[in-house]
């Protein structure tokens, strides 16, 4: 099975593959060895992660500006 990288970089999985994983809607991404690795994120750990934000106050806009203030003040990585 293949799956076609678009233009926007979004990925559509193959229907055998999704069937495989009823419910869940969400998938950790990590990058190991040259490969692109899928794990499937319950509903309940990510609802507890949005409750938690929820209850701290904490908005889209709150983590937005915090990615674009580390971004601005962290070194420079050496490649």
């Amino acid at each position: 099975m293949f799956a076609k990288r678009t233009v926007k970089n979004q990925i559509t999985l193959p229907k055998a593959i999704v069937s495989r994983f009823p419910g869940v809607e969400y998938f950790a991404v990590t990058a190991e060895r040259g490969r692109i690795i899928l794990e499937p994120v319950r509903h309940s750990r990510i609802n507890e992660v949005w409750d938690k934000l929820e209850k701290l106050g904490i908005t889209d806009q709150d983590v937005a500006d915090a990615v674009q203030w580390a971004r601005k003040t962290s070194p420079k990585r050496r490649r």
